[in-house]
């Protein structure tokens, strides 16, 4: 993992991000490379915020992974601010090299560095690899998560 750089993603870096995102059973299902506008619209969006960080890993000029960092300031635990890990992903021929550690351990030291007193993450119900992959990174499965979609 020497040769990874985790850098902020460009407008250039979103093809490769979704293609990612859309590389899975869930994702799969979801997501399209065929027309790029939505994603390029929600790049713009995260990239103007100063609370969004969305990185990639990149590798020789390939990216290789990716994951977005959310810091959200809060009234709780005292006035705690917190980090929010989304959409950590590795692109297949990169996955089972210890990149998805990196990449976590990478935004858990970022969070601390933004002054965040603790991490949180989402993970399917569905994806008990990922379950026991944040379990081993030291996270705890401590809430249930409920969501409301709209169509």
């Amino acid at each position: 993992m020497n040769d990874v750089v985790i850098r902020r993603a460009t407008a250039s870096d979103v093809a490769a991000i979704v293609a990612m995102i859309a590389d899975d059973q869930l994702g799969a299902t979801r997501e399209s490379l065929d027309d790029l506008t939505p994603y390029l619209a929600a790049f713009e969006q995260i990239d103007a915020d100063p609370n969004q960080l969305l990185v990639v890993a990149d590798r020789n000029d390939d990216v290789i992974g990716t994951l977005q960092l959310t810091i959200i300031p809060g009234l709780s635990r005292r006035g705690s601010t917190r980090g929010l890990i989304e959409a950590v992903r590795v692109a297949a021929p990169a996955r089972g090299c210890g990149l998805g550690s990196t990449l976590v351990r990478w935004a858990v030291e970022e969070s601390r560095i933004r002054g965040c007193t603790l991490v949180q993450l989402t993970s399917d119900k569905s994806r008990t690899e990922a379950h026991r992959f944040y379990t081993n990174l030291g996270f705890t499965n401590s809430h249930e998560g409920f969501k409301l979609k709209f169509s």
